[in-house]
């Protein structure tokens, strides 16, 4: 077992100093139209029983950028489990993955969180009459690109192996939920399609 940074350095050698000098303290205008181009990302946070990532996407821009440290994350209607939320409340560490379907790169958000209900924050997402119940704040530390060859060696844009996975229904049947699998796969997306925001 590796138990030392310097075991760890010895097997890998030293970063690349690219990895090291393309990290930004800010939101420079290249990453802001990166990450404005974003509607996917995976929001990751750290709480009192361990870590916890969760997927985010948006019709549009998954986040807003409000300044050049500032990103907001509206929580829109999900399981409510709230596993990042509870997080976020006792241990506001956060990490953001933005990814853009075509490209390799993912950019990486790292920083601190908050919560807000606050109408004049949530009212500003408004859909159709439906607001988030909270917003994410975000105030950043550090925002750089990841290296693309995880994307290239996994092909991610360029493949399609949703048939070779169980469904949800089928997940749900395995738990031991009493659901039939091929009525719930069959129903669920006009069921998510009427609660989206």
């Amino acid at each position: 077992m590796i138990t030392s940074i310097a075991a760890l350095t010895a097997l890998y050698g030293e970063a690349n100093p690219r990895s090291l000098n393309k990290v930004a303290h800010r939101i420079t205008p290249l990453y802001r139209q990166w990450i404005g181009a974003a509607r996917f990302c995976v929001l990751s946070t750290v709480g009192p029983e361990g870590t916890d990532a969760s997927p985010r996407g948006d019709d549009g821009p998954v986040v807003r950028v409000v300044d050049d440290r500032t990103l907001w994350l509206p929580d829109w209607r999900g399981n409510n489990r709230l596993d990042c939320l509870r997080n976020i409340v006792r241990d506001g560490r956060i990490s953001l993955m933005f990814m853009v379907p075509g490209s390799n790169n993912v950019v990486r958000v790292n920083g601190t969180a908050r919560l807000t209900a606050d109408p004049g924050v949530t009212g500003t997402f408004d859909r159709r009459g439906s607001r988030p119940a909270t917003v994410i704040m975000i105030t950043l530390s550090e925002v750089y690109f990841q290296c693309a060859k995880a994307l290239m060696r996994a092909g991610l844009w360029s493949r399609d192996d949703g048939d070779t996975v169980p469904t949800a229904g089928q997940l749900l049947h395995e738990a031991g939920d009493d659901v039939d699998p091929a009525s719930y796969d069959a129903t669920y997306p006009d069921y998510a399609a009427s609660r989206m925001w």
